[in-house]
């Protein structure tokens, strides 16, 4: 169960959610004190939450013992999963190839890059692409575009749309189709109505959304892909707490991680690059990682 799923008060799951506390898990091993101390609440009321969350995980657990043993799978029927997975093409064919033939369903893909690489552009052309009709060797789905930066740009997102467009009637006619019932029906504005766009101004607002997207997701079960751009943004920001930085981000990559499987989508995370220092030499790495 995710914290905001608690019967507590929405003031209290709200400063949980600001101290990294995503899930019940990470609940399991801190005494009231030390959450008293961290979400600035008395001792009885932290005492209070810690006694809702150890309820709440029990039933959980008695809930879920049937389903785990039910669950069990064959390591052969994972690699038949696994090589029937569907692909989101990036319209390039060396990055397709380097990522084993585009970005995958149920897994999490990060990409990162210095400043002006084209993060943002791959991560347009991405929620384009997953709208590709099954026809044309696509997955005819919509896009959750989720910006931390401001950098998602629409009138490019336009471009690109029509540029998917005019490829596919390319593809059609090289393969000598009647192209002229899917052009009606897929247009640029289209394809800009199916990605969902969150705009993100702080990392709290970042965490509510993870949290939300479970909701979403099962009130619109044809997305297919998430873009988060960036995911580190607002972390390197406004984090001074480096234990606590590091618990919320790994909360937050377990939670797409699992949206990812649960709903049979692809989720791309962008991020920036750091220099690191290692072995008397300076090496380029994904930001907080």
């Amino acid at each position: 169960m995710e914290i905001w799923r608690l019967p507590i008060s929405a003031s209290q799951r709200g400063k949980l959610i600001s101290a990294g506390y995503t899930s019940l898990s990470s609940l399991s091993s801190i005494s009231s004190s030390d959450l008293a101390r961290e979400l600035k609440v008395s001792e009885s009321e932290a005492m209070n939450i810690l006694k809702v969350a150890s309820h709440s995980r029990g039933s959980e657990t008695s809930n879920a013992s049937c389903s785990i043993v039910e669950g069990a799978q064959s390591a052969w029927d994972m690699l038949h999963d696994e090589e029937s997975l569907m692909h989101i093409t990036t319209s390039s064919a060396d990055l397709d190839n380097i990522l084993g033939g585009g970005i995958r369903c149920k897994e999490v893909t990060e990409i990162g890059g210095v400043p002006g690489i084209g993060k943002t552009q791959l991560g347009i052309q991405v929620a384009v692409n997953v709208q590709i009709p099954n026809d044309f060797g696509g997955l005819g789905g919509k896009a959750i575009y989720i910006d931390t930066e401001g950098s998602f740009m629409v009138e490019r997102a336009f471009q690109i749309a029509e540029a998917c467009i005019e490829d596919m009637s390319e593809y059609n006619r090289f393969l000598r189709k009647d192209f002229q019932e899917c052009k009606i029906k897929m247009l640029p504005q289209d394809i800009l109505e199916n990605i969902f766009y969150f705009r993100i101004c702080s990392y709290t607002e970042q965490i509510a959304l993870i949290n939300y997207l479970d909701k979403f997701l099962s009130e619109h079960k044809d997305v297919k892909v998430i873009v988060v751009d960036s995911v580190t943004f607002h972390f390197r920001q406004d984090f001074d707490d480096m234990a606590l930085r590091t618990r919320v981000l790994s909360g937050m990559a377990l939670k797409l991680m699992n949206l990812a499987k649960r709903f049979s989508l692809a989720v791309v995370l962008l991020n920036q690059v750091t220099t690191k220092h290692t072995e008397a030499s300076f090496q380029l790495a994904l930001a907080l990682v």
